[in-house]
């Protein structure tokens, strides 16, 4: 990856006599934060996409910027924007859009796609990643690093506990009977997550439990609700009743590792953790989409790309043109394929390269075949404040500092003080 000194407002319009006296031309200098959530090392993934692209467009420069996590990248990129330093475009959590929307720091794609190509387009996602970003009748962000919550299970613990390999559970009581034949010596029967992105493991569970945290229009939550209530109630008794998951909080960023060394013989994790299990695993392990109380379902997740509002019309057109090489068939079949994150269309799984690994590693389609029960990310307006008091509810609740209904009770009138300016 080539890094290139960033000019003073952003954009490099470069002019330099060559041999015979020609001139080189204009050069269009952009630079991008992305995030990485998940282990392994995407940033060369990202960086090979970008050089690629870079050999095709020689007059755009492409600064790719790691920057952390989902919050870090946000924090970074908005920082750079405040700092007279700004980015053209970022890779930022798809829940920030309505955050970027009311402080007025992004462009919807629909003033930038103007052609039926364009359009056609935008039309080729899968609408259930689409859903984050389409907010009043305007598309404002397009789907690239996005996922599902999968269960990730250990195939030979299965054998040694007289469970059917090929049968992961497909209920929350299948889970629970399972998970207590799993439970032995150290090792735990499954490993659900409540640190990092702690309300996304809880909407997969309220989902499952037949109910949303929020409303479409993202004014309203509903965490005080009974069945929500009752979803961190039995999130709770995988510990405490159960024994079948550790008591208190299970770290995020060091489940996988966990689960790769046994420790748990289940454990619920992003897809985008797929390759990099895979690749460590010294065991058979298998991939089920989650399991259903009263339906199926799982949110889904991951990052958009977000054009920043403070971009001249050379840079809006660069920008879009990267972003539409990094989200096509190939590039997108890439990218599943390197990391486990899915393909973002359609067109991505018709792809030779795809369709070749999915034939010869099927857990690759689990995610994708689960948005027919996936729905949007948890995101109202002030998300970061909102979704920080459901975290700390749903921590306080699994460690015993509270219980779950005081807890929830708690986040839900915080999350209406801070929505009523809204409304």
């Amino acid at each position: 990856m080539k890094h290139f000194t960033k000019l003073t407002g952003a954009l490099s319009l470069t002019t330099a006599l060559v041999a015979g006296g020609t001139m080189a031309a204009a050069e269009t200098e952009l630079t991008m934060y992305y995030p990485i959530a998940v282990g392994g090392a995407l940033t060369e993934v990202v960086d090979g996409i970008v050089a690629d692209f870079e050999a095709e467009n020689p007059d755009i420069k492409v600064n790719a910027i790691y920057s952390g996590n989902y919050d870090d990248t946000r924090v970074r990129a908005l920082s750079a924007l405040n700092s007279g330093e700004p980015a053209q475009l970022a890779v930022m959590f798809s829940i920030d859009a309505y955050d970027l929307i009311e402080q007025e720091l992004i462009v919807p794609f629909d003033d930038l796609v103007t052609d039926d190509e364009g359009q056609a387009w935008l039309d080729g996602f899968y609408p259930a990643l689409m859903a984050n970003g389409q907010i009043e009748g305007q598309t404002w962000g397009i789907p690239f690093q996005r996922s599902t919550i999968v269960a990730y299970y250990n195939k030979d613990m299965f054998r040694d506990a007289g469970l059917d390999p090929e049968a992961p559970p497909s209920t929350w009581d299948e889970m629970v009977e399972m998970g207590k034949a799993l439970t032995k010596d150290g090792t735990s029967g499954i490993m659900i997550p409540s640190t990092g992105y702690p309300y996304w493991m809880f909407q997969a569970l309220a989902i499952q439990n037949g109910k949303e945290l929020m409303s479409g229009d993202g004014l309203t939550t509903y965490f005080d609700d009974s069945e929500v209530v009752e979803t961190l109630e039995f999130w709770k008794s995988l510990s405490v009743e159960h024994g079948i998951m550790p008591e208190g909080t299970v770290e995020w960023g060091t489940l996988r590792q966990a689960f790769l060394e046994g420790q748990t013989a289940m454990m619920w994790h992003s897809t985008g953790n797929l390759t990099a299990v895979k690749d460590a695993a010294s065991f058979d392990f298998g991939v089920a989409e989650l399991p259903a109380n009263e339906r199926k379902g799982s949110p889904t997740g991951g990052g958009n790309f977000y054009i920043f509002e403070n971009t001249t019309d050379e840079e809006r057109a660069a920008a879009l043109k990267l972003i539409r090489f990094m989200t096509a068939p190939e590039q997108a079949a890439e990218w599943s394929i390197a990391t486990g994150y899915m393909g973002v269309s359609p067109a991505a799984y018709e792809t030779e390269a795809l369709q070749a690994y999915v034939a010869d590693f099927p857990p690759a389609l689990v995610a994708r075949n689960q948005l027919e029960h996936a729905v949007a990310e948890f995101s109202t307006f002030e998300t970061a404040r909102v979704r920080e008091g459901l975290n700390n509810a749903i921590q306080s609740a699994l460690t015993g500092a509270k219980e779950p209904a005081e807890a929830l009770g708690e986040a839900q009138e915080a999350a209406e003080r801070l929505l009523k300016p809204y409304q």
